[in-house]
């Protein structure tokens, strides 16, 4: 199983001036061999590096390693260019949106990622320190910190090349690692059904609700605060949005993680799987007010799955996708759906038998017994193969 892992580096301002050099340097050599392959059609490496890989060792300084993962880097950035032109993720071919992204040779920022191979990088994880390789030459005892866990995956289980990154100021190594998968729990003693909404971001079947109150009345403060700065149209105002919005996404990433930290090791606790909810195209098919809409669409469904999803599999929990419609108006002992078993958002009360409880609770427990029928009908688990976590 491949996990990518963050490792946060803390050098001095010297050896941060040489990183900066450094990436700076890699990325507009990467720039200038994306011109080069444009003009000439050639976006293979192989054809590539005749072409270019003198001359960016000669003008940037690069060494031969680093000269070869900028070549390598510009051609992989054609090939995604080339499989998102097939998959329209840039318009219709024709389009002015097609004709702009296929018009131009590919660019680079200046903080963009560099890749890192072992003759350009080791690891002393006794010391917490890297030797880097730098335009300046050979970087010793530059420190990094995080989590003792992720460090401890890192020493046991790193595999192939590292990306160095420039982020908001930090600079970080990221790290993939290819983890063993658990042994696979082919017989859960149930499915824990786990139901994703606006008020509660997650309710389990059990009864355990991961309230998004406050954290709402923080995304409407982020909103009045975009719209603010939108509205002032300055550079700064606009340098500012920038910033807010990354601490924003930062924000919910960490929320997820946790969140999702909380499920699997329930489901693990009580030797259940996991049954979520098929949420593709909930946006396209939800019909709700303006307010809820734009909550709906602000939050990050599908990458909360995503890790529930990753972590499951670590841990060897089965994890299944369940058909969500009705799940809401059907009660979960006798099954009765209407429409009137919802007279509010929190509550749930069936008009056949006249029971009631908390409506997340409820829809919870359908997802549960949803995903235990496609267990039994042979449903296999779905998890990404590459996921960061940080």
């Amino acid at each position: 199983m491949k996990l990518v892992v963050r490792v946060k580096l803390l050098p001095t301002p010297v050896q941060a001036k040489a990183l900066e050099e450094t990436l700076h340097a890699c990325n507009e050599a990467a720039t200038w061999a994306a011109e080069i392959a444009f003009e000439q059609q050639t976006m293979k490496p192989l054809a590539l590096r005749r072409h270019t890989y003198q001359q960016i060792k000669t003008r940037w300084g690069l060494g031969a390693q680093a000269a070869q993962h900028a070549i390598k880097k510009t051609c992989d950035a054609y090939t995604t260019l080339r499989a998102g032109l097939r998959n329209g993720n840039h318009g219709k071919p024709g389009s002015k949106r097609y004709a702009k992204a296929a018009g131009k040779p590919v660019a680079f920022r200046k903080d963009a990622a560099q890749p890192y191979d072992d003759r350009m990088l080791s690891w002393q994880h006794e010391q917490r320190t890297v030797s880097i390789w730098t335009t300046s030459g050979r970087m010793k005892n530059v420190t990094f910190t995080g989590q003792h866990e992720q460090l401890a995956v890192v020493a046991v289980h790193r595999q192939g090349e590292s990306d160095l990154l420039r982020q908001g100021g930090q600079w970080y190594l990221l790290v993939t690692c290819d983890i063993p998968e658990a042994v696979p729990n082919e017989q859960p003693a149930g499915f824990l059904g786990v139901d994703l909404g606006i008020v509660n971001i997650a309710t389990t079947s059990t009864g355990k609700r991961h309230s998004g109150r406050h954290l709402n009345r923080r995304r409407e403060a982020d909103r009045t605060l975009r719209s603010k700065l939108q509205t002032k149209g300055t550079k700064s105002a606009k340098r500012r949005a920038k910033k807010h919005a990354g601490k924003e996404a930062r924000r919910a990433r960490d929320i997820n993680h946790k969140i999702s930290k909380h499920i699997v090791a329930e489901a693990q606790r009580t030797g259940h799987g996991i049954a979520l909810e098929d949420l593709g195209g909930v946006r396209d098919r939800a019909r709700l007010r303006k307010p809820q809409r734009t909550t709906l669409h602000s939050w990050s469904f599908h990458q909360l799955g995503q890790f529930i999803a990753y972590k499951a599999k670590r841990a060897g929990i089965p994890v299944v996708h369940v058909d969500p419609a009705y799940t809401s108006r059907e009660y979960s002992k006798c099954h009765h759906i209407e429409k009137a078993n919802r007279p509010s958002q929190a509550v749930f009360a069936c008009r056949s038998c006249g029971f009631a409880e908390h409506a997340d609770r409820n829809a919870s427990r359908n997802i549960g017994h949803r995903g235990w029928y496609l267990w039994v009908r042979g449903a296999e688990s779905q998890a990404p193969a590459l996921t960061l976590i940080a």
